[in-house]
């Protein structure tokens, strides 16, 4: 696939760049070197590969997921909490509809 003069200011057009045509010109080989890397990149045999997220192997640390019950540290209050809720509802907060 190349690129002309022509696909260069319709794409500075629908971004909505404004180019001169000698930046139009400028740019018509250097999106056509973009491309034929792109074209390099389809020809590399990745049989084999296993894909990757990242480039370094990353793990999640893992902790115990507990309520703690203490009530100055954790858990075990909800109650107190909501008895400060202007609207409590089956032990969540209460909000109005935002959304119709």
């Amino acid at each position: 696939m190349s690129v002309d003069k022509e696909t260069v200011t319709k794409i500075a057009s629908l971004a909505r760049i404004a180019i001169s045509d000698d930046e139009a010109n400028a740019l018509v080989p250097e999106l056509n070197n973009i491309l034929g890397w792109v074209d390099q990149l389809g020809e590399v045999d990745v049989s084999g590969v296993e894909p990757m997220t990242a480039v370094i192997p990353n793990e999640l640390r893992m902790r115990e997921d507990i309520i703690n019950a203490d009530p100055l540290t954790g858990g075990g209050v909800r109650d107190k909490i909501l008895a400060n809720a202007p609207d409590a509802e089956d032990g969540f907060f209460a909000v109005p509809k935002v959304i119709e």
